[in-house]
């Protein structure tokens, strides 16, 4: 069975109020429907990063998102995710503020997950920054993730 490391965003999507935007509103959807029909179809893993960053903010919506979580498995964040966070931090490939960021693309490739899913398209599902991160991984013996989407997925 295929692996899927399931980063913030997606949880977050997954419970929030529908959004009046449009194209926030769609991806809500593409998420509760991956999350409904595809995500049986993978072994899905969080890391304590994701449970600590949806543990914060409104009390009501951050045990929704905690309670989805728990159907899911957690991974360490190993020395070597943290050793290889920095690198893509010092590299300038992640920016130095949003090291859990950094931590979550780390973890997936450490673990070796197949895919890791989220709707950060701005330090993550990047496709410029994906090109060099992945060259930075595999220059380190590592082989990153297919970053996507639910839509993708």
């Amino acid at each position: 069975m295929e692996t899927v490391y399931i980063e913030t965003t997606i949880l977050s999507y997954l419970v929030s109020r529908q959004s009046r935007d449009l194209i926030v509103a769609g991806r809500q959807e593409l998420t509760r429907d991956w999350w409904e029909y595809s995500r049986p179809q993978f072994e899905c893993v969080i890391s304590q990063i994701v449970i600590d960053e949806i543990s914060a903010g409104d009390s009501f919506h951050s045990a929704k998102r905690l309670e989805h979580a728990a159907q899911l498995s957690a991974i360490a964040v190993t020395p070597a995710c943290v050793e290889l966070a920095r690198g893509f931090i010092k590299r300038g490939l992640v920016p130095a503020k949003e090291v859990r960021d950094a931590l979550h693309i780390a973890v997936a490739t450490i673990w070796k997950m197949d895919y890791l899913l989220t709707w950060n398209c701005r330090h993550i599902a990047n496709a410029h920054n994906l090109k060099q991160l992945r060259i930075f991984a595999q220059s380190h013996g590592h082989e990153l993730p297919t970053v996507c989407t639910p839509e993708e997925l």
